[in-house]
């Protein structure tokens, strides 16, 4: 669906696809901001504050840093293994500690300082997962479509994948309360002290999340007794400048995949596939994005409230692909249920469609990792 206003709004979901109101609401809100260019919604949209999740945003004349949000960097990243299906155990590996929720035995700040950054207030973050919808997952490769893709990217048919979805935990909260208590939340002009200030913390959350993100797979894989090698590492909560046709645009991502040329994964929930997939067509026609999941269906409360109804929390550490899931926060467990999301089947359905992707793998989830209990 393409709507033109003073910009143009476009909503890549089928007639099928659920998408609420208030989040196609929001979208054209949004897109009513001044020096919009174009709003982008896919079919993962759902509402979120005040502004959706799952959608792009171009701008020109203005950057707006509260659409991006506290979670600044937030992404997924996916490493190849040297583990292989028939290592795969699951079950013993499920009882293992892992101790992502506590600091990092080692120096963050050498770790920092030899991926170019300095040490800061957040050190002790830093390989933590964080809470909400982020994860490490470790995977099997169930179906190929694309033999040649996959091999380019590095990726044999056989080899397990670690996935992770995590951020820049309290940096990127830092940065936004810093711009906010000086700058109300109608944007400013990319030419502008302000913005000069913002965008520097920004770009140093982008990036303090990708180092974040690969520590909490050496960990993780660690654990496991493997080795991790990063084969993608993608952004869905940021601001990018993309110089268009001789003038500089500024693609604002909630939600939503930065498209560089590279192959692209957008994980299902945890009872689901994940599609690894190759973006196709003019980036222009999708702001340069893509949908980053299947999308929240129900949302926090509303999950708690119907699982909690219907399962007892033994019942969700297993999943119907056979994955086990490691969360041993209840609320969470009920909150982050596979019932909780959209059909990432019917999200890919409508990218293909709309010919903005095409298919190269799926993925199993073996082994998910939310949290274990935190030990005083």
């Amino acid at each position: 669906m393409t709507t033109t206003l003073e910009t143009v709004v476009r909503l890549f979901a089928s007639p099928q696809s659920w998408i609420e109101g208030e989040a196609v609401r929001q979208l054209y809100a949004t897109a009513r901001f001044a020096g919009m260019r174009s709003a982008f919604g896919f079919p993962d949209l759902h509402p979120g504050k005040g502004s959706p999740v799952g959608a792009a945003f171009v701008t020109d004349e203005r950057i707006y840093p509260h659409l991006i949000g506290g979670d600044i960097g937030c992404g997924m990243a996916l490493f190849a293994t040297d583990l292989v299906r028939r290592d795969a155990k699951p079950e013993r590996w499920s009882k293992l500690r892992f101790d992502l929720e506590h600091p990092w035995e080692g120096s963050a700040a050498g770790y920092l300082a030899d991926c170019g950054l300095a040490s800061g207030d957040f050190d002790a973050a830093l390989g933590t997962i964080g809470g909400g919808n982020h994860f490490a997952e470790l995977l099997a490769v169930e179906e190929v479509h694309s033999s040649r893709d996959l091999k380019q990217l590095g990726l044999g048919r056989q080899q397990l994948v670690t996935l992770v979805h995590s951020g820049s935990r309290g940096l990127g909260e830092s940065v936004l309360r810093a711009h906010a208590a000086e700058h109300r939340g109608d944007g400013v002009e990319p030419s502008s002290s302000a913005a000069e200030i913002y965008l520097q913390g920004h770009d140093l959350a982008v990036r303090w999340a990708r180092i974040n993100r690969e520590l909490i797979a050496q960990r993780f894989l660690t654990a496991l007794g493997a080795e991790a090698d990063r084969l993608w590492d993608g952004c869905h909560n940021g601001i990018s400048r993309r110089d268009h046709n001789g003038e500089p645009l500024w693609i604002h991502r909630k939600g939503a995949v930065e498209v560089d040329g590279q192959m692209v994964v957008i994980p299902g929930s945890r009872g689901s596939l994940s599609y690894l997939v190759k973006p196709e067509g003019d980036g222009e026609n999708h702001g340069w994005s893509l949908a980053h999941g299947a999308g929240r269906k129900w949302a926090r409360s509303q999950a708690r409230q119907r699982m909690r109804e219907r399962f007892r929390p033994a019942e969700l550490e297993q999943t119907r692909l056979g994955g086990r899931v490691i969360c041993e926060e209840r609320d969470l467990l009920y909150e982050e249920a596979p019932a909780a999301y959209k059909d990432i089947d019917a999200v890919i359905k409508d990218l293909v469609t709309a010919g903005l992707v095409s298919v190269v793998a799926t993925f199993r989830p073996l082994l998910t990792y939310k949290t274990r209990k935190v030990r005083r």
